[in-house]
């Protein structure tokens, strides 16, 4: 055995052990990347979900905004009030009213108030089907297509294709956003949780055009305007629309729609 050899490897191992130890001590202290502590225990407390309808790449991000002061301290719409109140203590200030939202798909023509007017083949894809004759098989052009693009983009299962139209499941819906971004109609829009009265329609075609598409679509006839106590509603292209922040919930425009749009 040759112990000059060995000796000489364990002094070559050792030395570049040695040298790679001080390296690395030294580019730790160099390149060392400073952490809010702030923003790690903010971090902690979001839900994780990483669904980006807070505005900001993921939950890392929403939390250095709130951080910096950037963002308001309840501005996870998954945590929504309980996780706002956590931020809220981390951040020592107040969280502030929020107001529990929650998807909405302005659309009730579903297979037995609307016609097909020839049969679809194609790629089952809302995106697609759009650009196809008459904007989709149905009666109403303006109506949801019925493909599920928004089911496949919302990560919550809250969403759901019934009778040939979407569906949201107001208990499970976090109102992140990913289905109103999905569809190409925009078709859905994120409402109070508690709204008493929405319109369930998009057209903006005129009524004799709307009655015969649709057996439940908005005429812009006008009469929940008139009827409506606190000037919450109005009609722009043959097509109501309600203001939910001036919305009493008494329910008058409800009764008096003809067509049942308003639910």
């Amino acid at each position: 055995m040759n112990i000059s050899a060995i000796v000489t490897a364990v002094v070559v191992v050792g030395g570049v052990g040695l040298f790679l130890g001080i390296f690395l001590g030294i580019a730790s202290i160099v390149f060392k990347v400073e952490v809010d502590e702030k923003e790690e225990a903010v971090l902690g407390v979001l839900p994780g979900n990483n669904c980006g309808g807070c505005g900001y790449p993921g939950c890392s991000g929403l939390a250095a905004a709130i951080a910096k002061g950037e963002a308001p301290v309840n501005a996870c719409p998954v945590g929504g009030e309980p996780v706002g109140k956590k931020v809220a203590a981390i951040m020592g200030v107040e969280a502030g009213a929020s107001v529990r939202m929650t998807a909405f798909v302005k659309c009730a023509g579903d297979c037995d108030r609307t016609t097909t007017i020839y049969e679809y083949t194609g790629v089952e894809d809302c995106s697609m089907v759009r650009y196809v004759p008459d904007g989709g098989a149905k009666s109403c052009n303006h109506g949801c297509l019925g493909y599920g693009n928004c089911v496949k983009a919302c990560p919550f299962d809250a969403i759901h294709i019934v009778n040939g139209i979407a569906k949201v499941d107001k208990e499970k819906c976090k109102a992140c956003g990913k289905c109103v971004a999905a569809c190409p109609k925009q078709l859905i829009e994120l409402i109070p949780y508690d709204a008493k009265a929405v319109v369930a329609c998009s057209s903006k075609d005129k009524g004799p055009v709307t009655m015969k598409a649709c057996q439940t679509g908005c005429i812009g006839c006008s009469l929940c305007v008139k009827v409506c106590p606190s000037g919450t509603i109005s009609v722009t292209d043959f097509h109501a629309h309600i203001d939910q922040s001036k919305c009493t919930g008494c329910g008058a425009c409800k009764e008096k729609c003809p067509k049942k749009a308003i639910v």
